[in-house]
Order: C-alpha cells, then sequence, then structure tokens
C-alpha cells in the first residue's frame, strides 16, 4: 500500500480528507505523525502557489509523496478578502472564532446577502509528478455562527440550496458539496489514473 503524506496538523482536514480518500488503496499519514516538522511560509499569492508550497517542502523534508491544500473563502463584497489569509486573517495566530468575528465586523456596512464562494487547490507531488485540482463551494455569509461541526468559516456559511449551514452539516453531507471535497475527489481521481494505475 502506497504512503501519503498530508501535509496538514488540522484534525479537521484530516478527518474530512480521509474520508474522502477512503476507497483507494493508500496509507495516509499526516504531520501530526512526524518530529521536526520543517516550518512552512505561505507566501503564495494565491491558492494553488501555497499548496505546491507545503507539498514541495513536506516532500524534500521526508522523500514521501505529499498532497497538500490551501483553501479558503472569498467574499464578494471584500472583493474576495479573506481569500488566501482566511486562516490568519485577524492575526497570525488568531482562532476560528477571531477570523469569525473579523469577517462579520467588515461585513456589518453591507447589505445583505454577502455573497461568498469556498474555495480549494489540493496538489499531490512525488519529486517528479506534480497534479493539482479545485473545487469551490458558492454561497452567502450569515449574520451569527451555526453548528458545531467543521471548523473555520463552516459556522457562517449558507451553502446555495441549503438551509443548513456549512458547519451544521454532517460529514457525509459536507463531503457531497464542499469545495474540499471538490478539490480532493478530482485530486484522487488524478492519482488514480498516473500514479496507482497498475
Amino acid at each position: 500500500m502506497s504512503k501519503i503524506i498530508f501535509a496538514t496538523q488540522n484534525k479537521g482536514k484530516l478527518k474530512e480528507v480521509r474520508h474522502i480518500l477512503s476507497d483507494i488503496k493508500i496509507e495516509l499519514v499526516s504531520l501530526l505523525e512526524f518530529d521536526d516538522v520543517p516550518e512552512i511560509i505561505e507566501s503564495g499569492t494565491t491558492f494553488e502557489g501555497n499548496a505546491k508550497i507545503k507539498a514541495e517542502i513536506i516532500f524534500n523534508a521526508y522523500r514521501i509523496p505529499t498532497i497538500a491544500d490551501d483553501s479558503g473563502i472569498e467574499v464578494d463584497q471584500l472583493n474576495g478578502r479573506p481569500g488566501v489569509y482566511s486562516a490568519r486573517y485577524a492575526g497570525e495566530n488568531a482562532t476560528d472564532k477571531e477570523n469569525n468575528e473579523k469577517l462579520l465586523c467588515e461585513l456589518k456596512n453591507f447589505p445583505e446577502p454577502h455573497t461568498a464562494k469556498f474555495v480549494c487547490s489540493a496538489v499531490y507531488f512525488d519529486g517528479e509528478k506534480l497534479l493539482t485540482a479545485y473545487g469551490e463551494v458558492k454561497g452567502r455569509i450569515i449574520k451569527s455562527p451555526r453548528g458545531k461541526n467543521g471548523f473555520g468559516y463552516d459556522p457562517l456559511f449558507l451553502p446555495d440550496g441549503f438551509s443548513k449551514t456549512s458547519g451544521e452539516l454532517e460529514l457525509n453531507e459536507k463531503n457531497e458539496i464542499s469545495h474540499r471535497a471538490k478539490a480532493f475527489n478530482e485530486l484522487k481521481t488524478l492519482i488514480i489514473q498516473s500514479v496507482l494505475k497498475t
């Protein structure tokens, strides 16, 4: 069975991606299982750029095929912000709650609906092959958080066509529509076609 590192220490993200990739013959390990993980500075200006930086640094450190992603939320009224700064919108070590509060504060002077989209870029890198995939889900930001499932901006995001926020959806529901699910399902297909083929 092929071992692949998922370049994340985010347990919520790891759970989602393990679920998506559970039907292919790989052993998915995360950075939580390694000591001396190198520092990753996400200096890219795009989600794909940051995902590539993560994958290349981790592959070069451990010489094990690596998948990585970068994702975030883009709000139309804020000209696409927080974008690549989603995880550190309220500061370098900001909590999800602090990021959510800053986003709501910035939107309070704008009329509803606050249309937005979650975006995810996922990559696979093994020193030779670089595979890239993309996913997005459109929706809107609501005034106060709802739901304890998920993480990040999930409790504030109401996907189009749903009455539940991403924070209220069960994992299997979320994995049918989420930006990360779309990106990693596409990446899974690419891995099957070009890495795992017999």
